[in-house]
């Protein structure tokens, strides 16, 4: 699916060294300031733009019923070799509409989205909301890491106002339980993350 989808561009050529840096911290360190607010019992658990699986896998060994999406083959199949857990399935389907997952009618009590969102343009980031808020079951929890800073070269990124980011979610029937931020964990000048956690009623 990597062709076609906004937002992607490098990341099948760059996949060995993305592989490494997304492994190179963990779970705890990317969502630490976030986890009291997770689901403490298992829940079936979305990770949109998985990556490597780092974060789906974690969930997986938490004891949640995880499903990993990443459209970039290539960062598919590492973390398919890299997290062989029983309780995680990886899917090829991506944002802004999940037209896989929601054509299934699935629906998850948790769900996270780190350092995506920014690939999106405005337009795809209230479709987006959309179709993210119709995956999120009564009572779940979306968590968003946003990246803001300086563009890699060869990359497509966008600057999102963390003010948009919560207008779109209370749009969509969301209602904020979290805005926080946090340091870039690789130490790159200028690179900041918000942090954003919003709850379905």
């Amino acid at each position: 699916m990597n062709d076609t989808v906004a937002g992607t561009q490098g990341y099948g050529a760059d996949a060995d060294a993305l592989a490494e840096q997304y492994e190179s911290v963990t779970f705890e360190e990317v969502h630490g300031g976030l986890l009291h607010l997770y689901p403490t019992t298992p829940v079936r658990a979305l990770d949109l733009g998985a990556g490597t699986g780092r974060d789906a896998a974690a969930l997986a060994r938490l004891g949640h019923t995880v499903t990993a999406v990443e459209p970039t083959r290539e960062l598919r199949l590492r973390g398919q070799r890299l997290h062989p857990e029983p309780a995680l399935t990886w899917v090829d389907d991506a944002l802004p509409d999940v037209p896989v997952l929601t054509e299934r009618g699935e629906q998850f009590g948790l769900i996270l989205i780190t350092a995506v969102w920014m690939h999106l343009d405005a337009t795809e980031r209230a479709r987006g909301m959309r179709a993210v808020a119709t995956l999120l079951a009564p009572g779940g929890i979306l968590a968003m890491t946003v990246r803001s800073g300086p563009v890699p070269p060869g990359r497509r990124m966008f600057d999102v106002p963390e003010a948009e980011t919560v207008a779109l979610a209370e749009e969509a029937g969301l209602r904020v339980a979290h805005r926080g931020g946090r340091v870039d964990l690789h130490g790159r000048p200028g690179v900041r993350w918000s942090e954003l956690v919003f709850i379905r009623p």
